[in-house]
């Protein structure tokens, strides 16, 4: 029977397609999160036919809709009794300010608060595994954070931005990592280096040319990431910053540990993490379930989600 649960964001191209292929390659289960329902199900059926696996899982989410993040964590809370590995692989980058339907800035919205508040939502079912681990795909940035304009009302700069929220990755990577220390789930920032994908395409034409002229194929950077989310090599690896399956150095700002906290605790007013009570929609409008024959074993049948009156 499969007892592993592997969840990744951002599966309908380049990097993240590539991770969620090799992860269903083990046989064990995997949850798919996508925003783009066609696209979503063309992905699931391409991987279900290259794989045979029957243990896959795809979910709608919008990372940048925090009722969408709530609805897609109290069905995941709901269907598994545990989370074994959590790839937060989605990000996005635009060339113009948009804002999300919660009001932040889109790239800081999806890159970061998503991120941070569906691991939030999620570190029970992670610390129910025992053994879990956490990556954050991110890069070595060096963009320091405006606390006082991190929404870039005042000034955006689309580099800028995105800079921002991979620095935002690392610094939400450390202070998570502190706080799992000693509890099993292990967290780790991880940069796959340039990839060949549809990240930057909104980019201006130069930078779009030279991102693809020096990036690799998705499938090799996936092997880094499937390593060290399931090798026994990085049982124990926790709090790096990696690269190649090595520890790479980071930037000094984000090591300082009132970055860390400072950033903490502004998302968990920004995204109201504490507040458990879930936004939970059973039509699957907001994020839905594809796949109802989970393995025995990993559902809590005394947790079925209920529609709040």
């Amino acid at each position: 029977m499969n007892t592993k649960v592997y969840m990744i964001t951002g599966v309908t191209s380049g990097l993240g397609k590539a991770i969620t292929l090799a992860l269903a390659k083990t046989g064990e289960t995997v949850i798919m999160v996508a925003r783009d329902a066609d696209r979503a199900a063309q992905v699931e059926k391409e991987i279900s036919s290259a794989t045979q696996n029957p243990n896959l899982d795809m979910q709608l989410c919008d990372l940048a809709n925090f009722s969408s993040v709530r609805n897609l964590a109290t069905i995941l809370s709901s269907r598994y009794n545990h989370i074994d590995v959590l790839i937060n692989n989605a990000s996005i980058y635009k060339r113009k300010r948009e804002t999300s339907i919660d009001g932040y800035e889109m790239m800081f919205a999806t890159n970061h608060l998503g991120p941070f508040l569906l691991t939030y939502l999620l570190l029970d079912r992670l610390l129910d595994s025992g053994s879990a681990r956490v990556i954050n795909i991110t890069a070595p940035s060096t963009t320091q954070l405006n606390f006082d304009d991190l929404q870039g009302d005042k000034n955006f700069n689309s580099l800028n931005a995105f800079g921002a929220t991979k620095m935002a990755n690392l610094l939400f990577t450390y202070e998570l990592a502190r706080r799992m220390e000693n509890t099993g789930v292990t967290v780790n920032a991880l940069h796959p280096g340039l990839v060949r994908s549809t990240l930057m395409k909104e980019a201006f034409a130069p930078i779009r040319f030279l991102t693809w002229l020096f990036s690799s194929p998705a499938n090799h950077a996936a092997e880094e990431v499937v390593k060290v989310a399931i090798s026994p090599e990085f049982e124990e690896t926790h709090g790096k910053f990696l690269h190649k399956g090595k520890e790479i150095e980071a930037a000094a700002y984000t090591l300082d540990p009132a970055n860390q906290l400072k950033l903490w605790e502004i998302s968990e007013k920004l995204t109201h993490a504490s507040e458990q009570e879930p936004n939970y929609d059973p039509t699957g409008s907001i994020a839905m379930h594809n796949n109802d024959d989970i393995p025995e074993g990993l559902i809590r049948p005394e947790d079925k989600p209920t529609q709040k009156d």
